[in-house]
């Protein structure tokens, strides 16, 4: 088995999807909780500004994923994936739309990409060699001066500098109220995988509405990536 740790960053506190409405914000009445992030920037309109990280905040995030990989071992998990993806926590790091921060964590591509390397080593420090360690990153914004394909790229190459064995790569999420028309694709993600495998030279998932199994053997044919994960079909 498998699993995947995640923070939800400044998509936290909201109901669960069968009680409440998606985009919805937790009061503290009914339970919710103050969230964090980079920046005190809000997903979008209706969802709650969240606290602006400390470098203090910053150090219990990350040992919190180191810990949590350490009891994942315990318990049985032959494998971990880090979610780097859709606008939770690690997410709002990479892309410049959502962190404005102008310490070692923001600015620069650098900078951003700090969080999501720290905390990747120091999980790999913790678990066996022999345990894959993935990352699942969103590939694009779809959103001018966000984050692309091409940071992608380097951020796939320092993730593989650290020894994680592979990139599944997803898309979107991280900024709210934008229309993603026809650039919402299968396709998009697809390609961005052929891409960071051939160009930062590490395996690479891909995703995204793969439910019949040529789609997925022609994935694998043509390349484009090492695994394919279906959920979908499911």
């Amino acid at each position: 088995p498998a699993i995947q740790l995640a923070h939800a960053g400044r998509k936290a506190s909201t109901p669960v999807i069968w009680k409440g409405v998606r985009g919805e914000t937790l009061t503290a009445e009914n339970g919710g909780w103050d969230i964090v992030a980079p920046s005190a920037v809000a997903y979008d309109d209706k969802s709650q500004v969240p606290k602006e990280a400390t470098l203090e905040d910053i150090e219990v995030l990350q040992k919190a994923f180191e810990t949590a990989a350490i009891r994942a071992v315990k318990a049985g998990f032959e494998a971990i994936e880090l979610h780097y993806a859709h606008g939770y926590l690690i997410s709002t790091y990479l892309s410049p739309l959502s962190n404005t921060r102008t310490d070692r964590y923001g600015g620069s591509l650098e900078n951003r990409m700090r969080f999501g390397l720290e905390t990747a080593h120091r999980v790999r420090k913790v678990i066996p060699k022999e345990t894959p360690l993935l990352v699942r990153i969103s590939v694009t914004d779809y959103a001018d001066g966000g984050w692309d394909v091409t940071q992608s790229v380097e951020f796939a190459k320092r993730l593989k500098a650290i020894g994680v064995d592979v990139v599944d790569c997803s898309s979107g999420g991280v900024v709210g109220n934008v229309d993603y028309g026809p650039l919402n694709t299968p396709e998009v993600q697809h390609k961005a995988a052929a891409t960071i495998q051939r160009e930062a030279g590490i395996p690479t998932a891909a995703v995204g509405k793969i439910v019949h199994p040529f789609q997925a053997e022609k994935l694998l044919q043509d390349n484009s990536a090492t695994l394919i994960f279906i959920g979908r079909a499911l």
